[in-house]
């Protein structure tokens, strides 16, 4: 019979009293670590995934966010080239207005301009008529008093003299005029 107990003794299979304490020892710590140390773990772990998700969520959020500013800012940046060019159209529009109506005051000033000179010249024209009528009947009248030899001193007559030189003058060339006016008066 000692041969069995020895047997039992050296058999590492069997279970003895250290090995059972052992386990008991090894079931309390888990127990122990199960009720206490793993809860406060769990909630450790849990809230840090919910952390770490939040931070996702978050992340996901401002890039939505980025890509609508993104979106808002070309749509602002098209709006602001489409007023320029609006902006630019109307000042070539307003420019065009200004130019044209600066070219319709010019032509209007000149023709007023170019009036104004016409009528000058007009009266001048008639001045110069009248002074040459005057000199020229003065000369003719002391052409014809040399001619003829009797005074014309008579206004009627000196007029009447004028009058038809004049005409010899305006209906003939001038070097056949001075002849023929001498020749009829």
């Amino acid at each position: 019979m000692s041969a069995p107990t020895v047997l039992a003794e050296g058999n590492f299979l069997i279970p003895d009293g250290t090995f059972l304490a052992e386990v008991f020892a090894f079931l309390l710590i888990l127990v122990v670590l199960q009720r206490f140390v793993v809860p406060p773990l769990q909630k450790s772990m849990t809230a840090r995934q919910e952390a770490i998700k939040k931070s996702f969520d978050d992340a996901d959020a401002a890039k939505a966010r980025l890509a609508a500013a993104e979106e808002e800012y070309k749509k602002a940046i098209a709006e602001s080239r489409a007023e320029q060019a609006k902006a630019r159209e109307e000042a070539a529009a307003t420019r065009r207005e200004i130019v044209d109506e600066a070219k319709a005051e010019a032509q209007t000033e000149a023709a007023a301009i170019l009036s104004r000179a016409e009528a000058a010249l007009e009266v001048e024209r008639r001045q110069v008529f009248a002074e040459l009528r005057s000199d020229i009947g003065r000369l003719a009248v002391d052409l014809a008093e040399r001619i003829v030899g009797e005074s014309l001193a008579d206004d009627e007559r000196q007029s009447r003299v004028v009058d038809s030189f004049i005409a010899g003058l305006e209906s003939a060339p001038p070097t056949t005029s001075s002849v023929g006016a001498g020749e009829s008066a």
